[in-house]
């Protein structure tokens, strides 16, 4: 898994440990400034070395990790956390806001709203006073 260079791009390396699906993902999210090493932004050619320590945002997440390997070959999961080890602050923060997560409601969106949603929307919104109607700003 390990590979002869002591350095790699660091858009292969998002995608070969599995923190995006696909190396475009992974350069997209290194150029929209959601991967900073040492907290500076980096571009997808930036080499990445044994021992760095990135911030990387994934939706809600954010991971603080060490790089401890280095592969240019996305592998099985077992093998790709080999390859960086997480802070035990950056873990507890992701659980904690994983709890938050799972406590708030779930929406559930059906789609289009029925005649009786829309009524439902229009009275909630006259108790808090909003004025937009169900269907956006059609009145």
């Amino acid at each position: 898994m390990s590979e002869d260079k002591d350095k790699l791009r660091i858009d292969k390396w998002l995608w070969a440990a599995r923190f995006y699906k696909t190396r475009s993902l992974s350069a997209d999210a290194v150029e929209g400034g959601k991967v900073t090493m040492h907290g500076a932004r980096l571009k997808p050619a930036k080499a990445v070395g044994i021992g760095d320590v990135l911030e990387i945002r994934v939706g809600k997440f954010s991971y603080e990790v060490e790089v401890l390997g280095l592969s240019n070959k996305r592998g099985g999961a077992p093998e790709a956390q080999k390859l960086y080890r997480e802070t035990g602050a950056s873990k507890a923060k992701r659980e904690e806001i994983a709890a938050l997560l799972r406590a708030q409601p779930q929406p559930t969106f059906k789609g289009r709203p029925t005649k009786r949603d829309r009524r439902e929307i229009e009275r909630f919104n006259e108790k808090t006073g909003e004025r937009k109607s169900a269907w956006g700003d059609f009145e």
